[in-house]
């Protein structure tokens, strides 16, 4: 199953984030190399939102990463949840429908 981990961020975010930015990539790569997390990135225009793409079993994971995020334990981040993603399209869908 996908899982969404959806960020809402301050509105000084760019500014503030350059003394988290190592560990916060740290933490990501490593749920990366566990293949829990997919892709993520901050929306643009404005960057006022960030999305984290989870695969599991579980939200655990995404929950788990969003605890233990450094940009989340700053204050850079003032609203955090996980959505659980029904994909049904393309080649890593979890529910492929044709």
């Amino acid at each position: 199953m996908h899982y969404l981990l959806i960020y809402d961020l301050v509105p000084d975010y760019l500014e503030r984030r350059g003394a988290y930015r190592d560990a916060h990539l740290k933490l990501a790569w490593a749920a990366v190399e566990r293949g829990e997390l997919h892709l993520a990135g901050a929306l643009t225009d404005p960057v006022d939102t960030a999305a984290l793409l989870f695969n599991g079993d579980s939200p655990a994971a995404a929950e788990a990463f969003a605890r233990a995020d450094p940009y989340v334990l700053a204050g850079l981040v003032t609203h955090w949840r996980v959505r659980q993603w029904m994909t049904v399209v393309g080649e890593g869908a979890a529910n492929p429908v044709r």
